[in-house]
């Protein structure tokens, strides 16, 4: 009964010590100016009523007014990331396959003495292999299943590539809500200004047979099968 009462006695003591410490955490906590409580509107980067939109205006967007030709090149984001458009797109979009008018400056011929940055050689290769139909049935003239591509570089710009603004868009300027501290680390030492998809880099790595492929040859022996194979894949 002495133990029961001693026991008793020691919880009540521990209770009355951590409301002590409580009240005094409280007080303390007033004292410093500390506020209690976490509004909704300070957990975002908008400050206003997030209840409604009267009272919310955003920071307007300016897109650049810069004519063509007199607007300096915005650096590139990372290595061979879509150049953005530095200068005023009055008038030229939507781009059309009849009405393009970002040809009259970036075609590579014209694009030097026009201080406007040339469309790469990319944009002049045909990667769609042509198809054909045999008795009635669409053929390709590649064997797909080896990831083989017709290629061919032609002098002219590609239909796939005709709608500039897929890629290319203009770039606004206004305050930034949180401070972009993204550092671009570019692959080629001009990487900034230019496009590096020329030549056998446009090429490379398109096979995917041979001794570094992930096709082994029992794939390739099985290819018909309705099952398909289960052993020597190197997938």
């Amino acid at each position: 009964m002495k133990t029961m009462s001693k026991i008793t006695i020691g919880l009540v003591a521990v209770a009355m010590l951590m409301v002590d410490c409580a009240a005094e955490a409280v007080k303390s906590s007033a004292n410093n100016g500390v506020s209690k409580t976490v509004t909704e509107e300070s957990l975002g980067l908008r400050k206003t009523d997030i209840y409604t939109e009267d009272s919310t205006i955003s920071d307007k967007t300016e897109y650049r007014s810069a004519q063509a030709t007199t607007s300096t090149k915005i650096a590139r984001a990372f290595q061979d990331a879509p150049p953005m458009i530095p200068h005023d797109t009055t008038g030229m979009l939507p781009i059309k396959t009849e009405d393009n008018r970002c040809i009259s400056c970036h075609m590579p011929e014209i694009a030097g003495s026009m201080g406007a940055t040339p469309i790469p050689v990319s944009h002049f290769t045909d990667f769609r292999p042509k198809g054909k139909v045999v008795n009635g049935i669409f053929v390709m003239p590649v064997d797909n299943y080896k990831n083989e591509v017709a290629i061919v570089q032609e002098d002219k710009l590609q239909h796939s590539r005709f709608n500039c603004s897929a890629c290319h868009a203009p770039q606004s300027q206004g305050n930034l809500a949180v401070e972009n501290t993204f550092e671009p680390v570019f692959t080629s030492k001009d990487g900034a200004n230019r496009s590096s998809w020329a030549g056998s880099k446009i090429t490379e790595a398109l096979n995917t047979v041979g001794d570094e492929s992930f096709i082994t040859q029992d794939d390739l022996a099985n290819k018909n099968s309705p099952a398909g194979t289960l052993g020597g894949s190197g997938h």
